[in-house]
């Protein structure tokens, strides 16, 4: 027996305490386990080994169903069965005394339970239902083992329904008097916060405290949540930033204990994730990055110890240093690790630094100049993972002049590589390349026909898709879109003309596509041989049913000669029979279109693949069909996710106690499903769904005091509200400016004689890094490219105003939404002057009512501002009269002051930029630019606006608009002012404004009719209690009255306990809200299209009802 299988056998009675005495070292001669573990190790087959598993499982079985087993002997049974498991063998019927045993036994027993319930349960299973109760006592206990012991299973397989029950015990456990149950409770916290971080926003206080504590487990804890919260806003923990410095000093001055150092390493894992949140928040931040310095030097210079801890600190290092403000010595330094890594003979160190030059290479190209025969190298290393790698440094480094040399390198690897994972990711950076800088139209289709071969059927659909859009949509070009088509189609018959068996499904699709398509561009091809060569597709066996199809659709359009008409009848009669739906279906239009040539050339015209079809979402053409079939008692439709709701109600989890038993005269009515909060009534606080305690009622009778009559003999009765709908305002779109090329020159190498095979390296790193000098245009991937894009996608103009980021289609909610808003408001970015005195003090504080004053957008007429003016009378008439924020300064230098003024339109929030020249001498050159990650800014992230000349004592204004087309609970905005101060140099100002998810909601005015088809369309929902305003006489009103100050949100209606609630997200992502007000709780109920919306918005409804 070996050496590992000893040490384990040896090893497991120990951690399962299965022998009888304390302490005892090896397996009983009698122990069922180590009978099992031997019986395994001695067999020589697959099959043996699954025969002696079975028949383990069976006895395991019939034990457990005994009454005669005791704890301890079950115990080993779990152990039994867990070895089992991970054998790969199912022991389903051992969950639940795996519960039973958690639930039951002593300490020993608990602790196998909790294992083997960790082990077998995953997330969400049905069975954790039943230790909810269990962990909950086990959380209140005294004895600090089933502390711990609940602790981790919450952490390891609660799901997100279950955070509520135990969060409150979790969050006493932050303050614990041991170190353990503190840290335990951190990471449990953590797990929460990444399943829900909308259900632990309100303790970020208390994760402040754990990185504070006095034991450095706990602490080490705390970094992973301000890891998480810091990659999605790094703005607001910029404050920590010296805390996090000062405690990796201490890390890398020794100063932690001795047990958190790896092989005399202190505390290595701790300080790489110190390292990740410092580069996270000293990223363009001068201010911040100035703190970090002295540590990262240090941190560079201690990490010297030859092994490969220290060599995953050095890479985090470099990372960091490039990733925040630059500083010369740290980069030099940084420079140094990775020419060692790189130079290294040990295959991982060489890996480790292509992986930490593929990630500088963007901020440092020439870093790769330096290393460039080294790359070459690798290039034709044996190793294909330094391959891999080194192909993804030169994916970063392409540009226009290299691009076929290094596409070259990609295909020569895709050609010898048999790992799917490696062609899947390497086809799609050559699909990329090719179409990014493309030299000319013939390479690119080369290039493509090879990407399609080599990708296989694993290939990315949208790797394909892409493709025949651009040959689609073209380029602005009809002549360059002709002759780019004639080259595929010669490219594909003569594909089809030769060995056609190897060529991936996909592949044959797209050439059943083009040939269908543009195949009538080639002068005197005829229609009948192309239907030939599609038809010999068809007879192949290897083709699936969707390439078939594709192949019929392909004939569809080619049936323009009688040669061509003979031969689609005869293919749509030999599949008309088809047992197949799809080619059946396809074979019936194939015939239809061959004998009817005019809806042929109306259904399939030439050359009109991107045309916008008109496609009628509601289906109403079907509305008499489905009025006859309501007639005469058929169901109502329901929509999947309303279905799915219905199946699984009996898997809701209430946390509450039962309420009362239903009163006499309910007993004959019938209780309905979740369908829509419109149709409120008294079941509604009883249904299996809802998660409150029913009201008490003090007699057997129905109070309807106060409650509307929205039901009659005919139904729903629904409330007449006249909504005044304005058309949908027109989008307007501008042209995309077209990329400047910039001029590169070649890299210059002196050729040595050292040898032919010499020479051919120096020739293809010359040929590689062209382009890379310090004096020459360069392109990296992922940075704007200065060189023209060869080949590129138009834009049709309904596409243009979607660019920043895409909307997921709610078709249901169009009519609703549509024409709710048309304020007359100015054109995004515009900036305009006022000329005399600055903004005055009290404008600065926010403070003073709107004056009169007209201004037209367009113009720039002088105004004289005396110390009595309001920031009002500085905006465009046309914003006179919307909501705003008080005034906000937020820079100043004594020369160029900066305020900000946010203004609520109906569509978008307007920021007011208000730039006073303090002083009498002009500003020249004055620009402005604002830019955000987690808002848009209209016609692109970055707006420009600028004015060449700013009179002093002058006032200019700038406007812009933000739109939030995916929620974030804050939306950072960075302002970058620039200026020339006369004869001066150019100075430069930045702040950073912080603007909440409120800012851009806005009421959605619907009725209550459209508000509950809103409602059954929506799939994303999240649910929760709040606390209810219970000082007014009506709480239930007071409390959606403050939500509705302070969130802008639309009540809709309120009927006795509940209301409905609408609202919107700017640009129109629509958010529901159904409240039920019960005991000093409000249990709010939040639907959207979008899955975000909900938890960010209910955290915000949070925070609002605590302000009130």
């Amino acid at each position: 027996m070996s050496d590992v299988v000893e040490k384990t056998l040896t090893a497991l009675p120990s951690l399962l305490s299965l022998d009888s005495q304390p302490g005892a070292g090896k397996l009983s001669v009698t122990s069922k386990l180590g009978s099992l573990i031997r019986g395994i190790t001695e067999l020589t087959s697959k099959h043996e080994e699954e025969k002696l598993i079975k028949k383990e499982l069976a006895a395991i079985k019939e034990h457990v169903s005994s009454p005669n087993t005791t704890l301890r002997q079950m115990k080993e049974i779990m152990v039994r069965a867990i070895y089992c498991e991970m054998l790969g063998f199912e022991a389903s019927f051992c969950y639940i005394h795996a519960i039973k045993l958690a639930q039951q036994g002593s300490m020993f027993e608990k602790r196998v339970g909790y294992l083997a319930v960790s082990l077998f349960l995953r997330e969400g299973h049905d069975l954790l239902l039943l230790l909810v109760n269990t962990v909950l006592k086990d959380l209140q206990s005294t004895n600090l083992i089933e502390v711990c012991m609940a602790l981790t299973v919450v952490s390891q397989i609660f799901p997100k329904d279950m955070i509520p029950a135990v969060l409150p015990l979790v969050e006493d456990k932050l303050t614990h008097s041991k170190e353990i149950i503190r840290r335990k409770a951190v990471l449990a916290l953590y797990k929460f916060y990444l399943m829900a971080p909308n259900q632990v926003q309100h303790i970020h206080d208390k994760f402040r405290r754990a990185l504070c504590d006095k034991d450095p487990g706990v602490m080490t804890a705390s970094l992973h949540i301000y890891l998480q919260m810091i990659k999605e806003s790094p703005e607001n923990y910029k404050e920590l930033a010296g805390s996090f410095v000062v405690i990796l000093k201490q890390v890398v001055s020794g100063k932690l204990p001795a047990d958190f150092s790896y092989h005399s390493v202190p505390a290595p894992w701790l300080q790489m994730q110190l390292l990740r949140i410092l580069a996270l928040l000293g990223k363009e931040d001068q201010r911040t990055s100035e703190i970090m310095y002295e540590v990262l030097d240090e941190s560079l210079r201690r990490a010297e110890i030859n092994h490969n801890i220290t060599y995953a600190i050095l890479y985090e290092c470099v990372k960091t240093v490039y990733t925040i403000h630059p500083k010369s010595e740290l980069l030099e330094k940084a420079a140094k690790c990775i020419g060692k890594f790189v130079l290294s003979p040990k295959i991982n160190l060489k890996y480790l630094g292509l992986k930490a030059l593929t990630y500088v290479v963007q901020q440092d190209p020439n870093l790769a100049l330096q290393h460039q025969m080294t790359i070459i190298e690798c290039l034709d290393h044996p190793d294909p993972i330094i391959k891999r790698e080194t192909l993804e440094l030169l994916y970063r480094i392409t540009n226009a002049q290299n691009v076929t040399v290094i596409v070259e390198k990609m295909l020569d690897f895709l050609r010898h590589s048999r790992d799917e994972y490696t062609v899947i990711g390497l086809v799609g950076k050559v699909a990329e390349l090719a179409e990014k800088y493309a030299p000319d139209n013939s390479w690119f289709v080369q290039t493509m026909n090879a990407v399609f071969s080599l990708g296989g059927d694993a290939m990315q659909p949208d790797i394909t898709n892409n493709f025949l859009r651009l040959l689609a949509e073209g380029f602005d070009n009809a002549e360059e879109d002709r002759q780019l088509r004639l080259l595929a189609v010669d490219s594909y018959l003569s594909l089809l003309g030769g060995e056609a068996a190897s060529l991936p499904q996909p592949f044959l699709q797209i050439i059943s596509w083009v040939l269908g398509e543009y195949s009538y561009l080639k002068v005197g091809q005829d229609p009948t041989d192309v239907l030939a060569r599609l038809g010999a597709l068809l007879e192949r066996h290897d083709i699936t049913t969707e390439t078939r199809c594709w192949v019929l659709a392909a004939m569809g359009k080619l049936c323009t000669t009688d040669g061509a008409l003979r031969r689609a009848r005869e293919v749509a009669h030999q599949y008309s029979a088809c047992l197949d739906t799809a080619l059946r279906q396809q074979a019936m239009e194939l015939e239809l279109l061959g004998q009817d040539a005019p809806l042929r050339h109306r259904v399939l015209p030439h050359d009109a693949s991107c045309e916008d079809l008109e496609v009628d979402s509601s289906l109403s053409f079907l509305d008499g069909f489905v009025s006859e079939a309501l007639a005469l008692g058929a169901a109502p439709y329901k929509p999947p996710h309303q279905r799915q709701e219905e199946l699984s109600q009996h898997k809701a989890l209430n946390f509450e106690p039962y309420g009362p038993s239903l009163p006499a005269s309910l007993s004959a009515c019938s209780l309905t499903d979740r369908q829509s909060p419109t149709a409120m009534s008294l079941s509604s606080g009883i249904s299996g769904n809802s998660t409150e305690q029913m009201q008490k009622a003090s007699s057997n009778t129905l109070k309807l005091d106060g409650v509307k009559k929205v039901w009659g003999k005919e139904g729903y009765l629904p409330q007449k509200e006249a909504t005044e709908e304005a058309p949908p305002p027109v989008a307007s779109s501008a042209p995309t400016p077209s990329c400047q090329q910039g001029g590169a020159e070649h890299t210059q190498l002196a050729v040595s004689s050292a040898g032919e095979e010499e020479q051919e390296k120096r020739q293809l790193a010359a040929t590689l890094f062209v382009g890379l000098g310090s004096q020459n245009s360069l392109c990296l991937m992922g940075k704007p490219d200065a060189a023209p894009k060869r080949i590129w996608r138009r834009q049709r103009p309904d596409q243009e105003a979607l660019d920043g980021g895409s909307r997921p289609p709610v078709s249901s909610v169009d009519d609703t939404l549509d024409g709710l808003f048309d304020d007359a408001v100015p054109d995004s970015a515009l900036l305009y002057s006022l000329d005399g005195p600055s903004v005055p003090q009290s404008c600065l504080d926010g403070g003073g009512e709107a004056a009169g004053g007209s201004l037209d957008a367009g113009m720039e007429p002088a105004l004289a501002l005396s110390p009595g003016d309001a920031p009002g009378s500085l905006l465009p008439p046309a914003l006179l009269a919307l909501p705003r924020s008080d005034m906000e300064a937020l820079c100043s230098d004594g020369t160029l002051s900066v305020c900000a003024c946010k203004v609520y339109q109906r569509d978008a929030l307007l920021l007011a930029l208000f730039l006073s020249n303090a002083c009498d001498l002009p500003l020249e050159e004055l620009s402005c630019d604002v830019t955000s990650e987690e808002a848009k800014v209209t016609d692109g992230y970055t707006t420009a606006a600028s004015i060449s000349l700013l009179a002093g004592r002058g006032v200019a204004v700038v406007l812009h608009h933000l739109v939030m087309e995916l929620p974030s609970s804050q939306a950072v905005v960075a302002v970058r002012v620039s200026y020339r101060p006369g004869a001066g140099a150019p100075t430069q100002q930045a702040v950073s404004l912080s603007l909440s998810l409120a800012d851009f909601i806005r009421p959605l005015p619907v009725s209550t009719e459209e508000y509950g088809r809103l409602w059954l369309s929506f799939s994303n929902d999240v649910k929760q209690n709040l606390r209810l305003l219970a000082d007014s006489e009506d709480p239930l009103a007071a409390t959606l009255a403050a939500l509705k100050d302070k969130l802008r949100l639309h009540i809709v209606d309120i009927i006795g306990a509940e209301g409905i609630v609408a609202c919107q997200l700017v640009p129109g992502q629509p958010c529901l809200l159904h409240c039920h007000a019960h005991g000093g709780t409000l249990t709010a109920w939040l639907r959207s299209p979008l899955p975000t919306l909900p938890d960010c918005l209910l955290y915000h409804c949070q925070k609002a009802i605590e302000e009130s």
